[in-house]
């Protein structure tokens, strides 16, 4: 694999199918590369019951819409492959190429020889290596979690609580399995709320078009956990506290562990509030958006608290208590490949505006909060791989200099 191309796309998922897309219509030379098969992850980084947490006709990659008969449900794990594999055909796409360094210039070593191209897309998302901060205990990574009956017989504990973490809790719960979870920060919207998803009100009020550099956080927004809710079964809110009300074992933040012993902080009651009140902020913001624009929405009750903590969740459990671990913990990303300085920020996060970095010719897409908060979604994917596309065909089509 050696020669010369306009651009080389690094990562053949959804993100870089998109860019590819749009650079097939400017017909500027390309080519992408992916490590494993064509949406590997989606293949082999998720469970059995998997599906989308966001409604199918979110699902809008460039010139890709759904045309499904379910706009409003969530697609499954087999039904996301279907979805999104054929859009791979026709692109110049080859797989099993590992990257092994992209040098200015730029010179992208693969272990299938050495490319050079006048623009690089990576495309490779941001979450790459498993966070596990105990691996002494043993366990498995979220990522490699599948169905309940794969994993030894007895307790389960799930350490942590993002979207992950809720949902594989969830399964494990709904198999009859005895679960201990520890409960992190993260917040929680509900499903449905006054008639709709609450993702379609979000939509309507321009939530997902918020650009970063609106958000109050600025771009410490890209570093907050996801809120947790479910598609499952037609989607549904996930409560934690009714899981507790029905034996789930819950437990404050995992923060350290001493000869076997798992601490837990007493953030319990803390974090199932702050969730809770994140879920009816949203809800006080979508009333507000309907009483704005005269809605004919029912209303309904808000929520109410189906347990209470007996304790702050702090204590302690000996690893040996639970069968096994899942590790619900996120990734950290590894950009260490990439040999271009003036691509990330002083602690090493991609340093960028809508994925256009101070490198003339180097792009990321599929980060979250790329752009916006739709940016971690298909429909946001679609926007911003279409106005990567127009950069790096502009950029293609400048006469260079002699």
């Amino acid at each position: 694999m050696d020669g010369h191309h306009e651009v080389v796309v690094i990562g053949g998922g959804q993100a870089g199918l998109a860019v590819s897309h749009g650079l097939l219509e400017r017909g500027v030379d390309h080519v992408v590369l992916e490590r494993d098969r064509v949406l590997h992850n989606w293949r082999d980084a998720r469970w059995d019951a998997f599906s989308l947490v966001t409604p199918n006709w979110q699902c809008h990659l460039p010139g890709h819409p759904y045309r499904g008969d379910d706009p409003d449900g969530f697609m499954v794990k087999d039904e996301i492959l279907a979805y999104v594999e054929p859009y791979a055909h026709g692109k110049p796409v080859y797989e099993g190429v590992t990257v092994h360094a992209v040098k200015p210039g730029f010179t992208i070593e693969t272990s299938h020889g050495t490319l050079t191209a006048d623009q690089v897309v990576l495309a490779v998302g941001g979450y790459h290596v498993p966070r596990v901060p105990y691996p002494a205990l043993g366990g498995l990574h979220s990522d490699r979690y599948r169905n309940p009956d794969a994993l030894p017989d007895g307790p389960v504990l799930v350490v942590g609580t993002g979207q992950s973490g809720a949902q594989i809790a969830e399964d494990l719960h709904l198999a009859g399995r005895e679960v201990h979870l520890a409960v992190g920060t993260a917040p929680r919207v509900a499903r449905f709320y006054r008639g709709r998803d609450c993702v379609a009100w979000l939509h309507d009020m321009g939530h997902y078009d918020m650009p970063v550099t609106e958000h109050p956080q600025g771009k410490g927004a890209r570093h907050e956990a996801n809120h947790y809710v479910t598609g499952r079964g037609g989607g549904h809110d996930l409560d934690l506290r009714a899981f507790a009300r029905e034996g789930m074992h819950l437990h404050g933040r995992l923060t350290h562990v001493q000869d076997g012993t798992l601490h837990f902080a007493g953030d319990l009651e803390a974090n199932l509030d702050a969730a809770d009140a994140t879920m009816e902020r949203i809800k006080d913001a979508i009333d507000r958006h309907i009483a704005a624009h005269g809605l004919d929405a029912p209303t309904e009750p808000r929520y109410v608290p189906v347990w209470r903590p007996p304790t702050d969740g702090s204590g302690t459990l000996d690893a040996s208590a639970v069968s096994t671990i899942v590790w619900a913990t996120g990734f950290r990303s590894d950009w260490s490949f990439v040999h271009v300085p003036d691509a990330f920020d002083a602690d090493g996060h991609p340093e960028h505006l809508r994925g256009v970095t101070d490198e003339p010719g180097l792009y990321f897409v599929g980060l979250p909060w790329l752009h916006t908060w739709g940016s971690g979604r298909f429909a946001g994917i679609a926007r911003d791989a279409e106005h990567l596309a127009g950069v790096i065909g502009a950029r293609a089509a400048r006469p260079q200099a002699a």
